[in-house]
């Protein structure tokens, strides 16, 4: 019908428009924020972009479910401005006939957001956790202080003495090194340069041109060795984050039938969004009511009520799961029967929308 065909036409280009404007401000705060950690140290400032693609890859199951609820809300509520949608009813059409081009819009962003919860996020987020631990390696190891002691690596007592260090070549001049074997042995080395290797998925220091003497000091047995290079290993493979480290991670396949709670958590959650999608796409219908001789629009206030009512509702109860409070079924089923028990309540209400609020809502229960 050609009411359809407007109606997804309309409801696209609104969709389109809000979560560009959304995603635009939300990418914008967070680079604005992880410069500032970038400039503290906190955060390498070569990881900016990445990690900024790996959080908005996070956030855009949530913007399509913003974008699906405003989106239809807002062109239907031109309807009703307009008086189009007054038109409708006049003409003994109901606001049932909006299910059928809401879901046809919906839905299709639905599949999206599974696809995304189910399959791409539990990925991006292993792959975000992986990259922020080699960067992470890779930054705490390039922090070389030219002119002071310091430690390297986490044992055998390095501590290490840098004359000059070229940050641009990763070249370090006149080095002095100290390091105590598990037999209680010194290690003293020097060398005129050296750099660092990272691969092979190990941290190497190589060292060119020195010398390395080995003893115990006050024995008087220390052996002298010159070395054209010398490799020594400060860390073996990096720990890598693994998929049984952080629920979000764990593939969907892997949560199905799990017992452990916060696995059934985690399902609950992706399983939620597209239902999250639909159930505010139809209850986004007799919410966008407004009557155009008052010029309230309470009906904005309602809707966020609603959209925060159910995303708090479904966190509560994910959480309750999360603790074992709750078995799965009684934390995933209460929210989504609400949503759908208000979206029919207020549908037949709004389906005769001159009678005032009250008597309507008693009307609805017959």
């Amino acid at each position: 019908m050609i009411f359809q065909k407007q109606f997804i036409k309309e409801t696209t280009l609104t969709a389109m428009a809000i979560f560009l404007v959304v995603l635009a401000i939300l990418v914008f705060t967070q680079g604005i924020n992880l410069l500032g950690r970038a400039a503290d140290g906190r955060v390498a400032i070569d990881a900016v972009a990445a990690l900024i693609g790996f959080w908005t890859l996070g956030m855009t199951p949530l913007l399509l479910v913003l974008t699906a609820y405003i989106s239809i809300l807002t062109v239907l509520t031109r309807y009703w401005r307009d008086s189009e949608m007054s038109i409708w009813l006049a003409s003994g059409l109901g606001l049932r006939l909006w299910i059928k081009p809401v879901l046809a819009f919906a839905v299709p962003l639905a599949m999206v957001v599974a696809v995304m919860q189910l399959a791409v996020l539990p990925w991006a987020e292993l792959r975000s956790r992986e990259y922020a631990e080699l960067l992470k390696q890779k930054q705490n190891l390039s922090l070389i202080e030219s002119g002071r002691f310091a430690e390297l690596g986490k044992k055998n007592g390095r501590i290490y003495f840098v004359e000059t260090f070229d940050t641009q070549k990763g070249e370090i001049r006149n080095v002095f090194l100290r390091e105590t074997d598990p037999n209680g042995r010194d290690s003293v080395i020097f060398a005129k340069q050296g750099y660092f290797d990272l691969s092979n998925n190990q941290r190497k220091l190589v060292l060119q041109q020195g010398y390395r003497y080995s003893g115990k000091a006050g024995q008087g047995d220390f052996d002298e060795v010159a070395f054209e290079n010398l490799s020594l290993i400060i860390n073996t493979t990096p720990k890598l984050i693994s998929p049984i480290d952080h629920r979000r991670t764990i593939p969907s396949r892997d949560l199905l039938g799990s017992p452990q709670p916060k696995y059934q958590a985690e399902l609950m959650w992706r399983v939620s969004m597209p239902l999250t999608v639909i159930l505010l796409s139809l209850l986004a219908i007799p919410i966008s009511y407004f009557n155009p001789r008052t010029g309230n629009s309470y009906h904005v206030l309602v809707a966020v009520g609603f959209f925060l009512l159910y995303q708090n509702g479904l966190t509560l109860l994910r959480d309750a799961v999360e603790d074992g409070k709750i078995p799965f079924w009684v934390g995933f089923l209460p929210m989504h029967l609400l949503i759908l028990g208000c979206f029919v309540l207020l549908l037949r209400m709004r389906s005769v929308p001159a009678q005032p609020f009250w008597r309507g809502l008693k009307n609805a229960f017959k």
